[in-house]
């Protein structure tokens, strides 16, 4: 795990709670992470954890997740992620459109001044896909395939029978439309 993202994560998971009784010294939460990212990633049982990646146990690395999952972390950090995520593009469009260039136009909304609009492709939790920048004045339906085109192809684990899947199957548009790929494009 890199150091700028422990630095976001830090900070959100909850203080080491007290011992009494004294007891062994507790594995450090970014040993206990990066053990709960292994597990998670490769689909390997809790048990199976090999101990000389320094993460503790299986068993330790199982109960910090179900103590994190309780206090609230990871909805917190895909929130912390997210809003990252929305200030970036922020910045990526004040770069492309606050002096004008290629990718500015009128905007219908602010009485024709020139700007630029970010085509957002998310999954259903809110996590980006893939971005679309074009000039104000663009509707989203000019861009729907140019956004779908610019989704990354979804990873198939290995020894799944068939071809792996390049993009999703169905669209959900805002407010009510849902479009079906498979009919739209050949």
């Amino acid at each position: 795990m890199s150091d700028e993202l422990w630095e976001i994560i830090e900070p959100l998971l909850p203080p080491e709670p007290p011992k009494p009784k004294g007891g062994r010294p507790r594995v450090e939460d970014r040993a206990a992470l990066t053990g709960i990212v292994f597990v998670l990633k490769s689909g390997i049982p809790w048990e199976m954890l090999p101990k000389g990646m320094g993460c503790g146990s299986g068993l330790t690395c199982w109960r910090r997740l179900r103590d994190w999952q309780e206090a609230g972390v990871w909805e917190e950090l895909h929130r912390v992620l997210l809003n990252r995520l929305g200030e970036s593009l922020l910045r990526l469009g004040e770069r492309a459109g606050h002096k004008g260039g290629p990718k500015t136009g009128p905007n219908p909304t602010d009485k024709g001044k020139k700007g630029s609009k970010r085509h957002v492709v998310s999954d259903r939790g809110g996590v980006p896909l893939a971005v679309v920048l074009t000039a104000a004045n663009v509707h989203d339906s000019m861009v729907l395939e140019e956004a779908v085109d610019a989704i990354e192809p979804i990873k198939q684990p290995r020894g799944r029978p068939g071809r792996p899947r390049k993009r999703p199957k169905k669209l959900h548009a805002y407010p009510r439309a849902t479009i079906s790929l498979a009919a739209a494009r050949p």
